[in-house]
């Protein structure tokens, strides 16, 4: 359905973006910013309606950013175009964020008025602040008994430095001012600005595969007009390519004939694959092309990588084709072949966090139907060698000899957490324990901010569940990349039977290594079922062995089940046992469970 749509004039256009921490009321206030404006029906209306995949609407998160576009009548009788768009609260999302920022004026600040700033809050905004957003406080949740809205300004006031005298009180919940909300937008956002007649220079936002259409691109137009029909160019890949058709989300995708400066939509141009249309490239009419191309974004790093293996190794084509799929969809995930013995072909796959992996896992179990083993998530080590040269580790079974090695230097991270001040001694000691160096020390009200140096490597695991457990929830945690630096690390093999399991093989410091392995063979224990033969497990570092348990071997009453005294049934089945024991023996092989492998690697518990 084609709309004849006239260009709307540049000061009837509103671009924003929603921030906040996870779990703060982003996706509600969109969904009732929607249903305020109209841009859908009672009917067509659900709970978190942009998220569009399953497991967004299940774990109340949102994963990839959406963008709708709303018509608001206001109050001052005027018909406004609002651009919306509803970004990931959680801290490995935060490329979304910065993507969806770039393409605004404007963002509006959503902060739980019962549980006040918190990490991502911060970090979000700061980005916002950057890309020299005006910003528009909302406190949301504000029905609820435990909301504080006096607090939670003072709290915006002091930690942000923005002036909250006039946020705007909402639930979005119960749709209480969401009016407020979205006069707000028109009032106090600015305007995009923009040339009509210069040449087209639209921002490449994100672009996701359909099985119908196939690439879909969105762009946020800057200057010149984008229509159907017309030759455009990748400045960044260089890449042309006619496009078929341009609309707008509302949140439906519609047709329409042009977009204009300052809007927000997307088009089709028969693109094959995400990875030809570029995150943060420039577009820009083939003939007329544009002098200067936008800044862009900086290229999205993996920070944490494990190996994806098939259970059964007939699946492995599915597995290939499957992430390739799912490649398309996500940008910011990377992957290429691998092979181990333990558990024959698979990939080394590439993540932005703890939460991407296992977001990614779970898509891949889910929409292909994939049963997986993931091997022990790792970072990217750099070793320098003796003779001058410098390689990148991602998969710790691939260290090279150790007396070739010069030192091994691993990335560390700076993390901000925000904890209530009675759960403050345990964050401190988790912190030390993970080698952690403080930074400094500070108290907001009664919550205090803690900045550590971290290595990357003790984060990945369980840090974050650990944290949220001392803290019982209440404790936010948001880290960057600070740098690489050099540690004393050895590599810890696990041997079950005498084999190494290579997926278990893993860098850890050299003062952490016994305890660790001490604690990964128990661990191990626990997990391995009892075998028709004794099976020892143990840590080693290079050929000295620092920790062994054993499981022992089994012996099952098989008689049990027999009542009475029937002698020959009992012989009967023992015979039956031995022969069993028997075949047991010459196979010799130790089965693991899959989840031995994943619950391996989450140490430290209390």
């Amino acid at each position: 359905m084609r709309t004849p749509m006239t260009s709307t004039p540049l000061d009837k256009i509103r671009n924003f973006s929603i921030v906040a921490h996870i779990d703060h009321g982003k996706s509600t206030l969109s969904d009732r910013l929607i249903q305020e404006t109209g841009g859908l029906t009672a009917r067509e209306m659900s709970a978190q309606v942009l998220d569009n995949m399953d497991i967004e609407k299940e774990r109340g998160i949102t994963i990839k950013a959406q963008t709708v576009r709303l018509k608001y009548k206001a109050d001052d009788g005027e018909d406004y175009i609002l651009n919306l768009m509803d970004t990931p609260g959680h801290v490995d999302f935060a490329y979304e964020v910065s993507r969806s920022l770039a393409a605004c004026e404007g963002s509006i600040l959503v902060v739980d008025a019962s549980q006040g700033v918190e990490a991502q809050t911060l970090a979000n905004v700061y980005s916002a602040i950057d890309n020299n957003h005006e910003i528009v406080p909302v406190l949301n949740k504000i029905d609820l008994p435990a909301a504080e809205p006096e607090r939670v300004r003072a709290q915006i006031e002091d930690l942000i430095g923005l002036d909250a005298s006039d946020a705007v009180l909402a639930s979005a919940k119960s749709g209480l001012g969401i009016h407020d909300v979205l006069e707000a937008i028109v009032t106090r956002l600015p305007a995009p600005k923009g040339d009509r007649d210069a040449p087209l220079k639209a921002l490449l936002v994100d672009a996701w595969y359909d099985a119908y259409l196939g690439v879909v691109v969105l762009v946020r137009i800057f200057d010149g007009t984008l229509k159907a029909g017309q030759q455009v160019r990748m400045m960044q890949t260089g890449a042309t390519h006619r496009i078929d058709k341009v609309g707008v989300f509302t949140p439906k995708a519609t047709d329409v004939q042009e977009l204009g400066p300052g809007e927000v939509g997307f088009f089709t141009a028969s693109i094959k694959e995400v990875a030809d249309a570029a995150v943060g490239d420039t577009i820009t009419d083939e003939k007329k092309q544009t002098a200067q191309a936008l800044p862009g974004f900086k290229d999205v790093q993996p920070v944490v990588f494990c190996g994806l293996f098939p259970v059964d190794a007939a699946d492995f084509e599915d597995l290939r084709a499957a992430v390739g799929k799912l490649r398309l969809n996500d940008g910011s995930f990377t992957y290429e072949m691998e092979s181990s013995a333990a558990l024959g072909f698979g990939f080394r796959c590439g993540f932005l966090g703890l939460l991407h992996l296992e977001i990614i896992q779970e898509r891949l179990s889910r929409e292909f139907d994939l049963d997986l083993i993931a091997t022990a998530p790792s970072v990217v080590y750099k070793i320098h060698m003796r003779d001058g040269s410098e390689m990148e580790l991602h998969n710790p079974a691939d260290l090279p000899d150790v007396m070739q090695i010069e030192n091994i230097a691993e990335p560390w991270i700076k993390a901000t957490i925000f904890t209530p001040d009675e759960f403050l001694g345990g964050v401190i000691k988790l912190c030390q324990d993970r080698r952690g160096m403080q930074r400094e020390l500070s108290y907001v009200g009664n919550r205090a901010m803690v900045i550590y140096d971290l290595p990357l490597n003790e984060v990945v695991f369980d840090f974050y569940d650990r944290l949220k457990s001392i803290s019982k929830g209440y404790a936010s945690f948001d880290y960057q990349l600070e740098d690489y630096r050099v540690g004393d690390l050895v590599k810890m093999s696990i041997l079950v039977n005498a084999e190494p399991v290579d997926a278990l093989s893993m860098l850890v410091h050299r003062d952490r290594a016994e305890s660790r392995g001490r604690g990964m063979c128990e661990k191990m224990k626990e997990l391995i079922p009892q075998h028709m033969f004794v099976i020892p497990i143990q840590a080693a570092i290079g050929g000295r062995i620092i920790a062994r348990e054993t499981v022992r071997a089994l012996r099952k009453d098989v008689t049990a089940k027999c009542y009475g005294g029937d002698a020959s049934r009992k012989r009967k089945l023992l015979d039956k046992q031995k022969a069993g024991k028997k075949r047991m023996r010459q196979f010799g092989k130790v089965e693991i469970p899959q989840e031995a492998f994943i619950a391996a690697l989450k140490m430290d518990e209390d």
